[in-house]
């Protein structure tokens, strides 16, 4: 099963990027991008590929260790960016350390499994909303962008997340996410 452990947006903060993205998808050349949907969006912190079921136990184990040694943190949908002419993202602002370090500790988790990780890179927190071909201009989707300020929330759990890829054949389809794992952040109580 393809998995990767992520950080969910809040209720609100997804209705409030939905608002923002409607706004994105009336601009020139928006009909030429893959548009990621509501229901898909999550900060990836570690993308971990096929996983075979046997390690899923101690996966499991080490993500949850991972999540309590990890205070909640406050954390809103900011800005965007590019990746290039492929990715459009949304930013995030506030406790980009705590994230940055969640990410970290769920790297380890998946390799200290035995999961075989990408090489490890500096994580740079971004949100998927569309993608591109090689030479489509996103410059005026970060430009609009650059105005969007969502509301904080409280990050409060790391989830496991399956990514489905699509079977059906159907132009744009994405893959679909089912959540198999989550777990508070901060010590049990």
């Amino acid at each position: 099963m393809r998995l990767f452990a992520a950080v969910l947006p809040s209720r609100v903060a997804v209705d409030e990027l939905a608002a923002a993205v409607d706004g994105l998808r009336a601009l020139p050349g928006a009909d030429e991008l893959r548009w990621t949907g509501p229901e898909g969006w999550h900060f990836t912190l570690a993308f971990m590929g096929e996983v075979d079921e046997r390690v899923l136990p101690e996966l499991r184990g080490r993500l949850a260790r991972a999540a309590h040694r990890t205070p909640s943190f406050p954390l809103r949908l900011h800005g965007g960016g590019r990746f290039g002419r492929r990715a459009l993202w949304a930013g995030a602002a506030g406790g980009l350390d705590e994230l940055r370090l969640l990410a970290e500790r769920a790297d380890a988790a998946a390799r200290r499994s035995g999961i075989l990780m990408d090489e490890h890179r500096r994580y740079q927190a971004h949100l998927t909303l569309a993608r591109g071909r090689a030479d489509t201009d996103l410059r005026p989707y970060v430009a609009e962008l650059e105005r969007f300020e969502g509301t904080r929330w409280q990050v409060a759990e790391l989830t496991l997340v399956r990514s489905n890829l699509p079977r059906s054949g159907v132009a744009g389809e994405g893959p679909r996410y089912e959540t198999v794992g989550s777990w508070p952040l901060g010590r049990a109580s």
